[in-house]
């Protein structure tokens, strides 16, 4: 696998002609970051050449997005985003650049479900106390976000749309200072990450109410699904995937497809993003035809939740 391939001569023998840059679009250390880091080691060595990581932080990825867009579409720069920065961004934002049209799919790489946590002191310990608790307080209860759109943010709408809960959002400039203030119980609640919150709740830090999800984690097996704890169908995932430029040339969309799915293939790879919490999806759901299907299935699905919302940019 790899550059041994056979493919037409002018582009994929010398494919890669230089360092392959995979932008991030967040500040380094995040959720995003870490499974960005942890793929691209493995996926360098695939494609015989060198994966530099560049961090481009700002408007919810919107920024990284765009240099992505514009970039030459010959597969030295390509992208890792998310739900949040290849859908929901589309909805919410003026963007200069189309999340979907812009862009060529290359691999869905993992699939992490929100966790629903709260403060510590907090006086529920399981998802329907936590929902009696919010229709007690809805005037004082809070839940902090990474900003207008964010996933946690979209995901405290649907929440409050399916059990008919109110509270008020607090945003931070990201995910990480708002775990900050749950710990210090600054804030009752974060819809979160697997990834952000695992490590707080392993330490017995906060508290963890469901995860967002059909099936228990397996990194997390304690933890009760959303339909277990009493709010069936609240399913989030928050997954990730890889993108390049528009009109970047098919045979190098698979070549990088080929290295990210030898690389999700790994055990060493496969372990440590259970550790975080993500799980990485079967065979059939890592080309770049089906992280196309799945971004348009999940547009159709998120659009129309955040336009009824109204929720707008800062």
């Amino acid at each position: 696998m790899g550059l041994a391939a056979v493919a037409p001569p002018a582009v994929a023998q010398s494919f890669p002609s230089r360092p392959v840059t995979l932008v991030v679009p967040f500040a380094a250390g995040g959720p995003t970051d870490t499974l960005a880091r942890i793929l691209a080691e493995r996926a360098a060595a695939e494609i015989h050449g060198t994966v530099v990581i560049e961090n481009v932080a700002g408007a919810s990825g919107s920024i990284a997005g765009a240099r992505v867009a514009r970039a030459t579409p010959d597969g030295t720069t390509i992208t890792i985003g998310h739900w949040g920065t290849h859908v929901l961004n589309g909805a919410i934002y003026k963007l200069s650049y189309d999340v979907m049209a812009d862009f060529e799919p290359v691999a869905l790489i993992a699939s992490g479900p929100q966790l629903i946590v709260g403060r510590k002191a907090l006086k529920a310990d399981t998802l329907k106390e936590l929902i009696a608790w919010l229709k007690d307080n809805p005037n004082g209860a809070t839940a902090g976000t990474a900003g207008p759109g964010s996933g946690a943010h979209v995901a405290g709408v649907f929440f409050k749309s399916k059990t008919g809960t109110e509270f008020q959002f607090v945003p931070y400039r990201g995910a990480g200072p708002a775990m900050i203030d749950l710990v210090a119980g600054q804030i009752d609640m974060i819809f979160d990450q697997a990834t952000n919150s695992l490590p707080q709740i392993r330490n017995g830090a906060i508290k963890a109410f469901a995860v967002t999800s059909p099936t228990r984690l397996a990194s997390a097996p304690d933890i009760p699904t959303v339909d277990e704890a009493g709010v069936p169908g609240l399913y989030i995932a928050y997954w990730h995937g890889i993108w390049a430029p528009k009109n970047t040339p098919k045979d190098i969309v698979d070549k990088l497809n080929a290295a990210i799915v030898a690389a999700l293939a790994d055990p060493a790879v496969r372990a440590r993003f259970a550790e975080l919490g993500q799980e990485i999806p079967p065979l059939d759901r890592q080309s770049s035809a089906a992280l196309g299907a799945f971004q348009k299935a999940e547009t159709e699905k998120w659009w129309p939740i955040v336009k009824a919302a109204d929720i707008k940019p800062e």
